[in-house]
Parts: structure tokens; C-alpha cells; sequence
């Protein structure tokens, strides 16, 4: 691939773009040292203590990473964020009545242990740091789950975070009042010590100037009701939507080495949910991990979440080490 980008049609799971023959595509793909070089400043804002605090459990996050491709992204966002500016400005001169301006919406999913998390909160942060927009909320999906005796009582508690687990009307709900500009917004909260939704504890968003919503399925389309009628999705108030990709089996892998490092970690903590988990030998441990993604995680990432590729305006693609490898953007 040139340092000048390549271009390239999304088609197959897997598949690279660039390595279709044909030349007709509604996406830009540019390799690392092509993305890096469209930064504004090579400089990070933030420090290598805050960069630490950021970086997830397995996520190889560094200052290298931070500059050649969240600034750039951070900048492509806060470019998009200026347009919708603009553009709100002319709609209400063009209706002659002034009309609240709303938050940015940006869509971030991808699969668990793909390192959307560290994604979310790098952005929320980078983007603080542009004057034009000094106030990021960050909304995780995780509180919209369903509670777990929900999920028993349905006999769905192994699919949790397939999309039956969630309760999707309140997170449409939730979106829709963002993009309604009320002023005050909550959120339910979720903890992973628990396992669960803590149903009396929220978040309150008050009139932030961009809201990121992370979380497995978020560009999940429409549903088709019982009637055949097609109701409203979540990612249909999204303003941008960014998808972090990667290898299937490099996933899989970086799914057990999380379930290790928590083993000897979180999993000790016997107020956790998965402390059972923390008097397994090194190997029952990996196979345990093994036996979870195969009938859980990886089920849900392939029925699911993969098939919502495609649809996020922008796909970071990750390479082995968990470093980003290529930038897809679709043409506008």
C-alpha cells in the first residue's frame, strides 16, 4: 500500500478492501504512516500518566499510538462536529426560527476485548481538549442491559450482550431525548464486579457538546415488528459511527489473555461475580476462557456485531499487537 492511501469496497468478513480488483468503491483506506501524517500536530495533549490510566486491561496503548492515530481522528471528528455546526446555523436561518443546537452523536462498537472501551475514553478525552468543544460525555451500553434476574427469568442470561439482552427502548429512548436537546439525561449504570445493572445508581448528562455511545451493538439496524412495519435504531441519531475491528482469532486470543490477567486480579475480589473463577489452574482458566468466547462472545461478535462493519462511517482496523494497522473512511 502507498504512504498515500489505498481504496478499497468493505464486502467480506476479513477480507481487505484493497485486495478486491475493483476500483469502484465509497470508501478511502489509508495505512498508518498516510493517517499519521494528516495530524495537525504530532503532539500529544495528553501526558504518559493519563495515557496509562486510559489503557484497558491487554490494550497496548501508548504516546506512539495517541499521535499518529487518535489526534488524527480526534481532529477528523472535531471537523465533523464544526460542519454540523454550520449546517444547524443555515437550517435555522433557512426556517427563520432559532432552534437549540444538540449534541454530536458519535457510534463506537466492536467486539468484546477488541479495545472499543480504550477507544471511547482516548476520544472522550482528545476531544475535551478542542476549545470548539470542551464538554464529552461517555455513554456505555453496558447500563442498558437488562438485570440479570431478567435475563435468567427469560432463559437468556448466557447471551448476554447479544442484542435480545438489552433493554432497547429505554437506550433508544435515551438517545432520542440527547437528540431532542433536553437538558438533563440519565443513564443507568452498570458494574462489572457485579455483573450487573445497579438500578438505583445513574448518570446524568447535562447539555454535553458531544456524546460518545460505546457498546457491542450499536449499529444494529432496525427491527422489523410484528406488524412488518421497521422501527426506529439507535444509530439512526448517530452523527458519526466508528467501528474497531480486527482478526477474529486475534481477538479470541486477546479474550483469554484478558480472562487470565482478570483471574489474578478482579476475579480474587470474592464480591465478584466471576470469583468462582479465581481458584482455576492456569490451564482450566484458558480453557474456561475457550469454552465462554466459542459459545458466547465469539457467537454473538460473528451472528452479530461483525455484520454491523459496514456500517460505521469509519473502521479502525487492528493488527496483532493490538495496534491500529489501517484507517477505512467512507467518502462523503
Amino acid at each position: 500500500m502507498s504512504s498515500n492511501g489505498r481504496v478499497g469496497t468493505d464486502v467480506a468478513p476479513g477480507e481487505r478492501p484493497s485486495e478486491r480488483p475493483s476500483e469502484s468503491t465509497p470508501y478511502v483506506e489509508l495505512d498508518r504512516a498516510a493517517w499519521a501524517d494528516l495530524a495537525e500536530t504530532r503532539k500529544s495533549p495528553l501526558t504518559a500518566e493519563e495515557i496509562s490510566k486510559l489503557r484497558g486491561l491487554g490494550d497496548e496503548l501508548d504516546m506512539d499510538e495517541i499521535e499518529q492515530v487518535y489526534l488524527p481522528l480526534s481532529r477528523l471528528l472535531s471537523l465533523y462536529v464544526e460542519a454540523a455546526g454550520r449546517l444547524h446555523r443555515n437550517q435555522e436561518d433557512f426556517l427563520r426560527k432559532p432552534q437549540p443546537r444538540t449534541p454530536f452523536v458519535i457510534g463506537l462498537a466492536g467486539s468484546v476485548a477488541v479495545g472499543k472501551s480504550t477507544t471511547a475514553r482516548v476520544l472522550q478525552q482528545l476531544l475535551a481538549h478542542w476549545p470548539e468543544h470542551p464538554s464529552v460525555a461517555l455513554v456505555t451500553t453496558d447500563g442498558f442491559l437488562l438485570p440479570n434476574a431478567t435475563l435468567a427469568e427469560r432463559g437468556i442470561l448466557t447471551r448476554k450482550g447479544f442484542p435480545e439482552s438489552y433493554d432497547r427502548k429505554a437506550l433508544l429512548r435515551f438517545v432520542v431525548d440527547i437528540k431532542s436537546g433536553r437538558d438533563d439525561v440519565e443513564a443507568p449504570t452498570y458494574s462489572h464486579l457485579t455483573y450487573d445493572v445497579l438500578p438505583d445508581e445513574k448518570v446524568v448528562i447535562r447539555t454535553p457538546d458531544i456524546v460518545i455511545v460505546e457498546g457491542l451493538n450499536v449499529l444494529q439496524p432496525a427491527q422489523v415488528r410484528a406488524d412488518g412495519r421497521t422501527g426506529l435504531a439507535v444509530s439512526d441519531f448517530f452523527d458519526f459511527t466508528v467501528y474497531v475491528d480486527a482478526a477474529t482469532t486475534d481477538i479470541r486470543r486477546w479474550y483469554v489473555e484478558r480472562f487470565l490477567r482478570l483471574r489474578e486480579t478482579a476475579f480474587q475480589d470474592p464480591a465478584s461475580y466471576f470469583a468462582r473463577y479465581a481458584a482455576l489452574t492456569a490451564d482450566e482458566a484458558v480453557a474456561e476462557a475457550e469454552r465462554i468466547w466459542d459459545t458466547i462472545n465469539g457467537l454473538n461478535l460473528t451472528q452479530n456485531v461483525l455484520p454491523t462493519r459496514s456500517r460505521a462511517t469509519l473502521v479502525l482496523r487492528k493488527d496483532k499487537d493490538h495496534s491500529v494497522r489501517y484507517v477505512r473512511l467512507r467518502k462523503l
